[in-house]
């Protein structure tokens, strides 16, 4: 039995059963990417229908093969292997051959990485030898941007003021919307499911202080940047990833140009400078939420104005406005910081995004920490 297959890439191939037992298939023309895409279905289902005890495979008149061939030859030889069956290559060319015998002696490190097993000593080693990676690079990526923004308080000139604009614009006017929905509601959910409980004392007007004070000193600030941890960071590292992978870094680099303060220097310096701003909006929108629940009470907007401005005092929104400053600094050095450790590979750029926004968002959780503490102690 005997079947003929063609293409248009130049490959032609027949399937012939030379005994019950047997298949063979005759290639010639060209086994090259689009070729093989064409015909490798035929091939592979035609080899799994028949299950043959042996499979021949006959190249005399392939005058190319690249690794797109030698992937087709591999699957087939799978396949039989599988099964217990055997496979033969025949009148396939030297530098063919050679091609074929490199990659089956690749490492398959997948496979390995999967079936090693290490013993607890190894883990910890392991564990203990990236962390002191892990931190060494973060104390050199620290120390080279502490002094180039120093430099740039010294000399302003250095600072690429028009890449900065555009990371404003980028992050402030066009995060607005998202946060001012984002405040309107935690403004306008925190005030209904307040009353409740706050009528059962007949106090409902103190719910304007619980939350004014806590959109000030602590809504405010944590929910601005872990909004911009996922909008911000992760678009620094993308972008920056990008930059890594196209060797665009490794061109400044080579041209005496230092990537840090051509790439990161404006982004913080961007980013500590609206988040302060758009912190402002948050707490203005969420107040709004809280005013439209307290008119729905039979509270007047004045009644709302004077609660408030007796709840808050100016130390309340210095507080919160340091606290914020500093989270922008956080968010954009780690959204840089994993850009500039991007690796090499398909996903490099992805896995650089995700452990930008998970590393700001436990960032911001341990520095929230530490300002209430020093706040606690300072009596603020």
């Amino acid at each position: 039995m005997t079947k003929h297959g063609a293409n248009k890439s130049n490959i032609n191939f027949r399937i012939e059963q030379p005994a019950a037992s047997t298949l063979k298939i005759v290639f010639s023309g060209r086994l090259d990417v689009d070729s093989v895409a064409e015909l490798w279905s035929s091939c592979v289902t035609a080899t799994i229908q028949s299950g043959p005890q042996s499979l021949i495979l006959d190249f005399k008149d392939v005058d190319y093969c690249d690794g797109a061939g030698i992937a087709l030859i591999q699957i087939l030889q799978k396949q039989q292997t599988t099964h217990n069956h055997s496979c033969e290559i025949n009148n396939l060319k030297p530098s063919f051959v050679s091609l074929l015998e490199y990659i089956e002696q690749q490492p398959d490190k997948a496979e390995q990485k999967s079936f090693y097993l290490e013993n607890i000593p190894e883990h910890v080693g392991r564990i203990t030898v990236d962390f002191l990676k892990i931190f060494y690079e973060n104390i050199v990526f620290l120390g080279s941007l502490s002094y180039q923004l120093f430099l740039a308080l010294l000399k302003p000139k250095r600072v690429r003021w028009r890449d900065f604009l555009r990371v404003v614009e980028e992050t402030g006017p066009q995060a607005l919307p998202i946060i001012a929905l984002i405040g309107f509601l935690m403004g306008l959910i925190s005030t209904f499911q307040a009353a409740p409980s706050f009528k059962q004392f007949g106090a409902q007007i103190f719910m304007v202080n619980l939350v004014g004070l806590g959109l000030v000193r602590e809504i405010g600030p944590l929910l601005t940047t872990v909004l911009l941890a996922g909008r911000t960071a992760s678009s620094f590292a993308a972008e920056i990833g990008t930059m890594k992978i196209n060797q665009e870094i490794d061109v400044l680099k080579t041209m005496g140009l230092d990537p840090i303060r051509f790439l990161v220097v404006p982004r913080i310096l961007a980013a500590m400078i609206v988040t302060p701003m758009l912190e402002a909006f948050f707490i203005i929108f969420g107040l709004l939420g809280s005013l439209v629940v307290m008119l729905s009470l039979g509270y007047t907007t004045d009644t709302f104005v004077h609660q408030l401005h007796q709840a808050i005092s100016p130390k309340d929104y210095i507080g919160g406005l340091v606290k914020v400053f500093v989270f922008g600094l956080v968010i954009a050095s780690v959204g840089c910081l994993h850009g500039i450790k991007t690796r090499f590979g398909a996903q490099a750029v992805g896995h650089s995004t995700t452990q930008a926004v998970v590393s700001s968002l436990i960032m911001l959780v341990f520095v929230d920490g530490i300002f209430a503490l020093i706040y606690y102690v300072l009596g603020i």
